[in-house]
């Protein structure tokens, strides 16, 4: 293509590059930057082949517009103004920046000293201005043609009945053998059928994505040869991660959303609004900081050249600004109208509702969210805590927005571990967590239970570990979580001892079943289902290597039985959906209202004495509804038994009720019962640490109880 010998007007909205069938506007937003530069790039971004001056500044965004040009044109920015870091000004036009609303980069990414807008070698308090060009070791931004959005609701999920799944786009495709080689570790691997196919079979509703957006590893890790695996450290918020691309189009995300969608399943992607991959004061210059450091980036006012850390990451964007609100709400339609996503989980998230004076429910981020057409029904899940002033915001989220629950996590944890005094506030997790959650309209989705996430032990750790084994992150292992509520029941990694090995994977199966049988939205943590092990690595964010892939070889027998019971409690969860309530139920008002009745050891209602007694560790929860399509009155009632020793338990009496029928007990080895031995009347013998399910209802069982278990043998 012919350029242009230089850029006419244009038009200072929309922000990026835009192609409009006869050439591509370019705009960017940079408030306190002098001049600004349009390089142009060899189709590989290999050689900078021009430079082109934005002719216009309108509202503070610098436009112009480039006739003829069209998608696949590679570009980036060079940002001239002054280099005044006491004043929070970092312009050095020497480095190449993206542009934030880049779409698609080209070339790979190669850490050099050239990134620094300072003399690495020479640092002091005032930062020597660096004049060697990165242009050679930076990926180029590329114009891409409009992918069609569309604000089709029909695939969303009721977060009543969602069962969230969250998982890393290349850990779980890299080595599974149904897909083709090409496409492993990537997008169009995760759009595989065997793997859609499994992950209905596990009864999951939504997938939630670790990061996809483009992202580089810190230099520290580098220097350690290690990578940031996980992806919380963004480049480009718009841009698909390269790697994860097997083709050169990002029609891949979108094909791989369509797949999902086509077999019910939602895509929720976990997204880092809260920082950036610039780091701190002594961080390298990508983007935003050439652009405008002033107005991207929370400077301490005292002294620019230092920035406000909440994240811990070095950086924290700056919410308070207007354009940078614009720029995440932006991506955020972008992502749900073109890439048709359903929903995102915010890392971070109380950045991003804190204004100057601390973090508010009515922010302007919040507020902007609350009216957004195009965003409207998404599922918005915060991380609601920070390392910032007034950092922990859980249960203080607006009406609409569900939270990831570490109450919820670490309560059930020590209630499986065995810990005294812990039961009341284990029935109020389970409940849904009403003491922090119910207010303003919100119901139990509000609260995202979980017991394991990426950020911390696998299930299977859990229950092999008391201490963290980080050594090989090459941090002394002083990093991850000192307290993680585990228990090795004995021996610390993996034992020979049989009966050590069955009460691991029984309290597993207990985790599981408290989960998927707990009011709220119950999220797995990919592999759990499958007995997957870090080996001990509660902060395995640097490894990409076994430690994190699912390796689909060399699943166990015990990891296979564990995949079938996941796969049963899923279907129970959806087979009783009704019972999974959409508001919290307390007292019922009439006889037909939904009830959840609560019972000690003895199998007596619980009394308010009851709840006192300290070492109590058994608890019964039966929730009742009108089955829409049966229209008969059943009652499931769920043992937790989480004492060391055996129990019988009396059944409670219920009018009409015969029998009951277990339907699950984690006590077997598979955890699903005999159909041919299921029924019991007065008492259920409880062994150590078990959790059972029965179902009671007037006459008969006209039927057997769906388990999924022949569905997920056939796609496993």
């Amino acid at each position: 293509m012919k350029q242009a010998v230089s850029l006419v007007p244009g038009n200072a909205y929309p922000l990026g590059a835009t192609w409009d069938g006869e050439g591509v506007n370019f705009a960017l937003f940079s408030a306190n930057a002098e001049r600004v530069e349009l390089c142009l790039f060899t189709p590989d971004g290999s050689r900078e082949i021009q430079r082109l001056e934005m002719p216009r500044l309108t509202n503070q965004v610098w436009h112009g517009y480039l006739p003829k040009a069209g998608p696949g044109t590679v570009y980036a920015f060079r940002v001239h103004g002054p280099w005044q870091i006491h004043m929070g000004h970092r312009f050095n036009a020497n480095k190449i920046s993206l542009d934030p609303y880049c779409k698609q980069l080209v070339g790979k990414f190669q850490w050099s000293d050239t990134h620094y807008g300072f003399d690495i070698n020479h640092v002091d308090k005032d930062l020597k201005f660096d004049k060697r060009d990165n242009k050679a070791f930076m990926p180029k931004c590329v114009v891409v043609e409009d992918i069609v959005g569309s604000t089709r609701l029909s695939h969303r999920v009721p977060l009543s009945k969602t069962v969230l799944y969250e998982t890393h786009v290349r850990g779980f495709t890299i080595s599974h053998p149904g897909i083709p080689p090409e496409q492993r570790g990537c997008f169009a691997g995760m759009a595989n059928d065997q793997v859609i196919s499994y992950l209905k079979a596990m009864g999951i509703t939504s997938v939630e994505l670790m990061p996809i957006q483009s992202f580089v590893s810190e230099h520290f890790l580098k220097e350690k040869g290690l990578v940031n695996y996980w992806g919380y450290n963004s480049l480009c918020f718009f841009a698909p991660h390269q790697a994860y691309m097997s083709s050169n189009s990002i029609l891949e995300v979108r094909k791989m959303v369509d797949a999902l969608h086509e077999a019910g399943i939602e895509v929720i992607l976990d997204i880092v609004f809260n920082h950036t991959a610039e780091g701190g004061r002594l961080g390298p210059s990508f983007s935003f900081r050439g652009i405008d450091n002033l107005s991207y980036y929370r400077l301490q006012p005292e002294d620019k050249r230092f920035y406000i850390n909440d994240t811990g990451c070095g950086n924290t964007l700056n919410m308070m600004h207007p354009r940078v609100v614009q720029m995440i709400m932006d991506c955020m339609r972008y992502w749900a109208s073109a890439m048709q996503v359903d929903g995102f989980r915010f890392d971070l998230a109380p950045v991003l509702g804190r204004e100057s004076y601390g973090f508010d429910q009515g922010s302007g981020f919040f507020d902007a969210m609350m009216q957004d057409p195009v965003l409207a029904g998404t599922k918005l899940i915060a991380e609601p805590w920070d390392i910032g002033p007034g950092g922990y915001q859980l249960g203080r989220f607006p009406p609409g927005w569900s939270e990831w629950n570490d109450r919820y996590r670490d309560t059930v944890r020590r209630f499986w571990r065995g810990d005294a005094g812990v039961l009341p506030e284990f029935a109020r997790r389970i409940h849904g967590s009403s003491d922090i959650f119910e207010h303003d309209g919100r119901k139990p989705s509000a609260s995202v239970n979980f017991i394991t996430s990426h950020d911390g032990f696998t299930l299977n750790d859990l229950v092999t570990y008391r201490e963290r084994h980080n050594e090989i992150n090459g941090e002394d292992n002083q990093d991850g979580h000192r307290e993680n509520y585990s228990d090795n029941f004995g021996i610390e990694g993996p034992a020979s001892d049989k009966t050590i090995n069955v009460l691991r994977q029984r309290q597993q199966r207990n985790f599981l079943a408290t989960l998927l049988l707990s009011q709220g939205v119950p999220m797995l943590s990919g592999g759990d289902e499958s007995c997957r092990s870090k080996h001990g690595n509660n902060n395995s964010y640097c490894q990409d290597n076994v430690i994190n892939w699912i390796n689909w070889d060399k699943i166990s027998e015990e990891g296979r039985m564990q995949q079938r019971f996941t796969a049963h409690l899923t279907a129970l969860r959806a087979r009783f959906s009704y019972l999974f309530f959409d508001r919290f139920v307390h007292e019922p008002m009439h006889d037909n209202d939904p009830q959840i009745l609560w019972y000690n050891n003895s199998g007596e209602l619980m009394q308010a004495s009851h709840w006192q007694e300290h070492h109590a560790r058994t608890l019964g929860c039966m929730l009742v509804g009108i089955d829409p399509l049966t229209n008969q009155r059943e009652r499931v009632l769920i043992v937790f038994h989480a004492d060391r020793g055996a129990l019988g338990f009396r059944l409670p009496i219920i009018a009409g009720v015969a029998q009951w029928k277990i339907l699950l007990d984690t006590a077997t080895q598979s955890g699903v019962p005999d159909p041919n031995n299921c029924k019991v009347v007065n008492r259920l013998n409880l062994f150590s640490c078990s959790t059972v399910v029965l179902l009671a209802r007037q006459g008969e069982f006209a039927k057997e109880e769906p388990t999924a278990i022949a569905q997920v043998e056939e796609s496993i």
